[in-house]
């Protein structure tokens, strides 16, 4: 064990205190007749470099989502990232070593939060973004709910085409409100139609 801090006596110590003699003892709950019982069949150990060149060869082995055709639905799609995202994130008055939650609150990411909100609104004219959620899925769940609250009526228009992860946790979070809940038909290409769309919300 190369890379174990623990001297022998560290290892007796601490077996001693378990109440067993020898390291074997603690995996005698396992069967042998399912134990390797012999050491890793590993190649010879080697040079950082080597072992990039073995790892970038299995990684082009693979092709990403933007390569092939997506068929896994459920609101995994094709999706274009403008440059402008990392363009802005990669900015050094954006980049921190702290998480926002530690006791050392970051202001590299309260400034990203700002702005991003900034732009959100700016892009889309909405007088709210809130761009400090954990997840996608809350988010959405929070966005309903201001939405209902906002416009005043209980009807919430679902695209059928959302994930049903993202369904799930909506509909949990807000039960019980007397919320009710339309689908809203697709196009025979597995988009939202918006002429159907359109006729939902305006009834």
């Amino acid at each position: 064990m190369p890379y174990t801090p623990h001297t022998a006596a560290d290892i007796q110590a601490m077996l001693e205190v378990i109440g067993v003699s020898a390291i074997d003892d603690l995996f005698a709950s396992i069967p042998p007749a399912v134990r390797l019982n012999r050491d890793l069949a590993l190649p010879p150990a080697q040079s950082e470099e080597e072992v990039r060149r073995i790892m970038n060869r299995f990684a082009r082995a693979n092709h990403g989502q933007d390569e092939l055709v997506s068929f896994l639905g459920g609101g995994v799609y094709d999706s274009i990232v403008p440059a402008a995202v990392d363009a802005l994130s990669s900015r050094s008055e954006f980049l921190t070593a702290y998480t926002p939650y530690q006791a050392e609150v970051s202001q590299g990411t309260l400034q990203v939060i700002y702005e991003w909100q900034s732009y959100i609104c700016r892009l889309t004219g909405l007088e709210v973004a809130n761009a400090s959620m954990y997840d996608g899925a809350t988010a959405f769940g929070e966005a309903v709910r201001l939405s209902v609250l906002h416009a005043r009526r209980p009807r919430v228009v679902l695209p059928a085409v959302l994930n049903p992860r993202y369904r799930r946790v909506v509909t949990t979070m807000l039960d019980g409100e007397g919320i009710a809940w339309v689908d809203a038909p697709v196009t025979a290409a597995g988009t939202t139609d918006p002429v159907a769309l359109r006729q939902l919300c305006d009834a």
